[in-house]
């Protein structure tokens, strides 16, 4: 049994924001009634605001690219729990500028009920509000979940793209099409050989064999439709591309924004080797991989896993990915 650092467990999130706040407050300012994080300083020229949220656990998303460059507000909820409509609600109160607020989601049920609550309260209240639908969970696209694509990693790299956009003055409807072209482009797999820890059982979420490895886990420690044998790393990284660019189809010569994404436990050493094999594979496809990213930047609390996302951009998306950004987790 393994046990977390904690007051209590009920009290861990709010506890932790408290923390992040005091340790970032040139940045952020932490709202205690409703529990958002609301950024000291973004571009004077930006016309609409920026707002995700959704399930703590995930950190430093969304928390951590709260900031100039990227997002207005964020919401965290509880552990791989939607924030409330109310909190949403009053965060985009507190952050929309003139031409409105665009919501970033997740695609979960949870999280579309509570943005689309918060957007019609909006609308009620004369705020102008549109949403961008992250779904590029691959593991998830079946006819089998009507739910559709879960929103995983590749929401990162859709609020950083559209931060940038946003700064230069870009009205609602012009950053909405251009998030869910983004989303469209966007594909994301994931694997684990163990899952999360329990904050409340202090047990495995699921339980692995040594041999034995999830391919297509879910950030919320869902599982695979079907466990696999555990491979060495070349073969394991050339499968997940593979797909990936099945679904994608990019052309040669196109530009790939690429996430090479810890879950949580795995090691910097080797997600770098991940990353290796990746291009290794993208290579021999005549792709090559224009702006990487390799760490921890959408985790599900301490999973030993990794995932790969590849954005097939526009290469007018380049120089906004490339614009700076000063947040938390992400800074250039």
């Amino acid at each position: 049994m393994a046990s977390y650092f904690e007051n209590d467990s009920d009290t861990l999130v709010s506890d932790a924001l408290q923390g992040f706040a005091l340790a970032h407050a040139d940045l952020l300012t932490l709202d205690p009634d409703h529990g958002f994080l609301l950024a000291r300083d973004t571009a004077p020229v930006r016309r609409v605001a920026l707002l995700s949220g959704g399930g703590a656990g995930h950190e430093p998303m969304h928390a951590g690219y709260v900031g100039r460059g990227m997002l207005d507000a964020a919401c965290p909820g509880r552990i791989f729990a939607s924030p409330h409509n109310r909190q949403i609600y009053e965060a985009s109160l507190a952050a929309a500028r003139p031409a409105g607020v665009l919501h970033i989601v997740k695609n979960y049920t949870g999280d579309r009920i509570n943005f689309g609550i918060a957007a019609e309260r909006l609308a009620h209240r004369g705020v102008r509000c549109a949403s961008v639908l992250v779904d590029d969970d691959l593991a998830s696209d079946s006819d089998e979940i009507s739910s559709g694509r879960r929103g995983t990693g590749g929401t990162v790299l859709i609020e950083k793209i559209l931060g940038a956009a946003a700064d230069t003055g870009a009205g609602l409807d012009d950053l909405q099409r251009l998030g869910n072209r983004l989303a469209a482009r966007c594909r994301t797999l994931a694997v684990a050989s163990g899952a999360h820890t329990s904050p409340v059982l202090g047990e495995p979420a699921f339980h692995l064999g040594p041999d034995e490895i999830e391919y297509g886990v879910g950030i919320h420690g869902e599982r695979a439709r079907h466990t696999a044998e555990k491979s060495s790393l070349g073969p394991l990284v050339e499968r997940m591309t593979s797909e990936l660019l099945t679904a994608l189809a990019p052309e040669p010569g196109c530009a790939l924004v690429v996430l090479v994404n810890g879950l949580g436990a795995v090691t910097p050493l080797e997600l770098y080797a991940v990353h290796g094999e990746l291009v290794r594979v993208l290579d021999a496809r005549g792709l090559s991989v224009s702006r990487c990213l390799v760490g921890d930047y959408a985790t599900a609390l301490d999973m030993r896993g990794f995932s790969l996302t590849l954005l097939v951009a526009d290469p007018s998306d380049l120089p906004h990915y490339d614009a700076p950004v000063h947040t938390a987790a992400l800074r250039w």
